[in-house]
């Protein structure tokens, strides 16, 4: 490179009026690799070293009485080199921050479908997220400005908190995942300011990144179910908005709502889930719910307590007892229907009636009207 530049400087002092092509000429023979290994600052000290050589062997170079001349035209040629040079590196630059971006969105998307083949795995590792853990998703919506401003701006603030961030623009909605986190609810509070008006929610985490589809989801439903809770604070978990992500068909927030509060209050057995079921059918009354179950009211606080412990929601909580009678409803739901119908008992004593009971599939009351209707027509 130095020659090149000496060789294009002895041909333009030699026509000056000539134009400068500074970047076909000095960096031309260069590899476009060099601008991975080799910074700005050593190119530029390089130019200056280059610089320097001529200039102390200005005297023996240049005619006499013309050596001014000389130094005065190397330093308008190394001035454009040097400018030449930042150009060189500012294209390098936009063009891998181009690709990056791009990268960035295909990962992002990649996410939200919830892919985790191997085209996942060398974007992610391209982009340096290979071995990342605490894994999040923040879904929410988009501020005003263009999609690089906002992506840019939440990337600079996750770099202030230590933390990894990929981020992409969806329409109105602005989804970041954001790696090595520990404190989710936290870290997504100071993020809050990167994002639109309006919900903000916060995924469950995730051990890598290839399951973070299961966050993803989990926060896109959140946002669309968070309407239903007005009150929500910002920002929120997904799963405290499983029974608003249950009204809006999430079939995962439905199995959750069961596998938290139903299944558990009814392994545990001791009337707890009869108390539950008492104290939100008569609206939280402590006496009338003993009356109820003909119990003191101090075995109702008790039996209260321990389903506390044993689901982790307290229904003296009016936000959480609004949780509890959706799971529990779904936990109704979720059992199969069960008819006794009259039958003859198979016993050893012929004769005698019996009611037996038996599973039998429900009945598709649409399709029964509609038989009816027929033998009607007939």
């Amino acid at each position: 490179m130095a020659q090149a530049g000496i060789g294009a400087f002895v041909a333009w002092f030699r026509e000056p009026d000539a134009g400068l092509e500074i970047t076909a000429d000095v960096f031309g023979t260069a590899p476009r690799e060099l601008t991975r290994s080799v910074t700005l600052r050593q190119t530029l000290d390089l130019v200056r070293t280059v610089v320097d050589v001529v200039e102390e062997h200005v005297d023996e170079l240049a005619p006499r009485g013309e050596d001014q001349a000389l130094r005065e035209a190397v330093l308008r040629y190394s001035r454009d080199v040097a400018f030449a040079a930042a150009e060189v590196y500012a294209q390098a630059a936009e063009a891998r921050g181009a690709w990056d971006a791009r990268l960035e969105s295909l990962v992002v998307d990649a996410v939200l479908r919830g892919e985790a083949d191997d085209a996942l795995r060398s974007r992610a590792a391209a982009l340096g997220w290979d071995s990342q853990s605490g894994v999040v998703v923040l879904a929410g919506w988009t501020p005003e400005g263009t999609a690089a401003q906002v992506v840019e701006a939440l990337r600079r603030q996750a770099r202030r908190l230590d933390v990894d961030a990929l981020a992409a623009v969806q329409g109105g909605r602005l989804v970041a995942v954001l790696g090595g986190v520990a404190q989710p609810l936290e870290t997504a509070a100071t993020l809050a300011h990167c994002f639109g008006p309006g919900a903000l929610v916060v995924g469950p985490a995730v051990p890598h990144l290839f399951a973070a589809g299961r966050s993803a989801r989990a926060a896109l439903s959140g946002l669309v179910a968070a309407r239903a809770w007005p009150e929500a604070p910002r920002p929120v978990l997904a799963d405290d908005l499983l029974p608003e992500r249950v009204l809006a068909g999430d079939t995962p927030a439905r199995r959750a709502l069961v596998d938290r509060v139903h299944r558990p209050l009814e392994d545990a057995g001791g009337a707890l889930l009869d108390t539950v079921t008492t104290y939100l059918a008569v609206g939280g009354a402590l006496e009338a719910s003993a009356r109820q179950l003909f119990v003191h009211p101090n075995t109702v606080r008790y039996r209260l307590r321990r389903a506390t412990e044993v689901c982790g929601y307290d229904v003296t909580d009016p936000r959480d007892a609004h949780v509890v009678r959706v799971a529990l409803a779904l936990g109704r739901l979720s059992a199969a229907p069960r008819r006794v119908v009259p039958g003859s008992a198979p016993d050893n004593r012929p004769g005698e009636a019996a009611e037996v009971a038996r599973v039998e599939p429900p009945v598709d009351v649409a399709a029964a009207a509609a038989t009816a209707m027929d033998l009607t027509v007939l």
